[in-house]
Parts: C-alpha cells; structure tokens; sequence
C-alpha cells in the first residue's frame, strides 16, 4: 500500500506524444479516453461517478489526495473510471474523518495513476489538439508494446457504455408514501438520489434496458433520466423509453445524458465536443430567468445548436456562456426538461439545485 515515489510510469497519447512520471495506486496498464476535471476538489467523486466510466481523468488541481477518501462521499459502489494523471500526488492525508489514504483507496480499486507529471501541459495539449485515447503503464515502459495496447481501446464516439454501469435490478430509495418517481439509471449519481429523496421522494431505480411496460407498472407520479457514459447516439432502448413518456405526458426531467437523450426522442441530433466540460465552474444562463448560474460539468457530448434551431418540438432554457453550447432544454407542449450540467453538484456549487424543485412543483400541479 506505500507509495513509491521512484516507481517508473509512462503516458503515450494518440497523437505518439508521451510523458513521463512515477507510479501511483495500482501497477498495471490501462487505456481510456484521456479528459481534464478542473475542480480543486472533489476527486474522490470525479473518479466514483458512473459518467466517467472508460475515461483516464487528469486533475488539474496541483495538489491530490491530501484530505484522503471517505466512503459516504462516493458517488457510486466503487470508481468507475479506468485511470488517473495527476501533478502532486499527496499519499498521506490531514482529515481526520477519512478512511484511507489515496493511495491506498485507488490499489485496492484496482486503478492505475501516474504523478509527478506536467498536468498543466497536457490540458494544454488536449485542449489544442482535441480528446484522444491515451495508455498509461507502470509496467512496461516499451512504446511499440504499449502502442498495441493503445490500438485496442475503442473509440468513444459510437460506444454504448450506459447498460455497462447501470444497475443489474430494480431497487428503491426514499420512505414509501412520498412522490413516486421512476429513474431510469443511465450511470445515476448518488446525489441525485440523494436530492430527490430530500424533497420527499420514493425513487424506484430502474436498469437502462427495463422494457417500458414495466417502468410503467410501478405507477410513478414523474420519471428521470439519468446521467452517464458514452455517446448518447446508440442508445436506442433509452430513446425510445422517453418517447414512450412523452406519448404519455407525465412529468419527465433529464440530466446530463439524459438531456442528451431527450433531445435525441424529440428529432435533434447530437455530437462529439472537441474536449468536453469538466469542472466545477462553468458558467451558465437561464434564459427563461435571465440570471446566471455557476455549475458543475462532466460531458463530452452535447445537444446540436444547428439541429436544434430546426425543431418545433424544442426549446432551449440554458446556455453556456463559454462558448454557447446548448445548457438546458424544454418539451413544447410537454411537461418535461433537461439539463446539460449536474444540479445535484456533488462536487460543485449548489447555485442549479432549484432545478430538483421545479420538478417536483412540475408533478404537484400536474
């Protein structure tokens, strides 16, 4: 479980760029989707959130791992992502609370990590040339091996990885006798769970691939869409579930993925950014209030603006105010939205939470 500072590792981009640093939390070789997380806290979530599940984060933060990892802070069972870059690596911890250090958090995950890089660099690199697949090893430090282990990590556009994290059966969340809604699991974050049940809900999760009739059965009061990995494209059994929910015009609110799938049953199409949004930071406005919102961000894809501009079935509620992109969307005639962003800001800011109250207000008045 002890760090070895002196431990070899290496980083081998797409692109033939690599990188040198020391090895952390388990030695192996994994390969994934290289992406950037701006928060300068939070980790211990980032690398537990179903949404980044086939992906190597990089933390931009200089300083990881110093406050150790605590269990009710995970955002699902176990991290879900496949490995992690990072500057200064802190493997001991000041926390009192914490479990364990970090260290021995990501070894016991199974999650191979590389520190002492230049993290800095690399956003920089990601954000010039665009996401890529990266291998990283602290086994072999041989580039022709490593880049056959590169050539077989998939490519995230046209992957389906939502049934992959989802969960295998039906559970319930919340006192029974509260408003019932039925979410259909995606990749769902436990605080999203966590801010319905503390709005007096009873929450039925469902598998992503549940038949529609079922969902149906349970006799919900309102349903969520939930967040999660990959490209929302292929995700036809999810499409065609909100479909069935807008035919039937209950109340339907989607986050993240689900956003993405919404717009997706209603016509507009979707596409892959060229680096995505990850952080804690990210301004946006709600163009129905006119004010603005400072959010937290996990997405590599997002709904088209030039799709969009076309269809009489959508409206967009929220934009980003970096670079435009679509933040939020509204059903014409229906009693559903979504969002792009996470509400439930764990981590982040709380600034987006009223959007769990105007679902629940959304249900109360249908």
């Amino acid at each position: 479980m002890k760090y070895n500072k002196k431990h070899p590792a290496k980083i081998l981009l797409q692109d033939g760029t690599i990188f040198h640093g020391v090895s952390i939390g388990k030695k192996g070789t994994a390969g994934g989707e290289i992406c950037f997380n701006t928060g300068m806290t939070g980790y211990q979530e980032i690398y537990t959130d179903p949404s980044y599940f086939g992906q190597i984060i990089v933390n931009t933060h200089s300083h990881i791992g110093n406050y150790g990892t605590l269990k009710k802070e995970q955002e699902s069972g176990a991290p879900k992502i496949n490995g992690v870059i990072i500057n200064s690596f802190s493997a001991d911890f000041s926390r009192k609370q914490a479990d364990t250090s970090l260290q021995q958090y990501l070894e016991e995950a199974g999650i191979v990590g590389v520190a002492e890089v230049d993290t800095r660099k690399i956003v920089r690199h990601i954000r010039d040339k665009g996401a890529m697949n990266v291998i990283i090893s602290s086994e072999t430090e041989d580039e022709a091996t490593l880049k056959k282990e590169l050539e077989k990590v998939p490519k995230m556009e046209g992957l389906e990885l939502a049934s992959k994290v989802s969960t295998k059966e039906a559970y319930t969340v919340g006192d029974e006798g509260g408003i019932k809604i039925a979410a259909l699991d995606l990749g769902i974050k436990q605080n999203i769970l966590n801010s319905l049940v503390e709005r007096g809900c009873h929450v039925k999760v469902f598998p992503a691939r549940t038949a529609v009739d079922e969902i149906f059965g349970w006799g919900a009061d309102g349903y969520f869409i939930s967040n999660g990995p990959g490209d929302p494209a292929p995700l036809d059994f999810a499409i065609d579930t909100v479909k069935a929910i807008l035919e039937k015009d209950k109340p339907l609110f989607g986050i993240c993925l689900g956003h993405q799938v919404m717009a997706l049953a209603c016509g507009v199409s979707t596409y892959k950014m060229h680096h995505g949004h990850r952080g804690i930071n990210h301004p946006v406005k709600n163009l129905e209030t006119g004010k603005g919102e400072i959010t937290s961000q996990n997405h590599g894809f997002a709904v088209s603006e030039e799709s969009i501009k076309s269809s009489d079935k959508v409206s967009v509620t929220h934009m980003n105010l970096n670079d435009q992109t679509i933040e939020g969307i509204k059903i014409n005639g229906k009693k559903a939205f979504s969002v792009q962003y996470h509400p439930e800001s764990s981590p982040g800011p709380h600034d987006s939470r009223y959007l769990f109250d105007n679902f629940i207000d959304l249900i109360k008045n249908n």
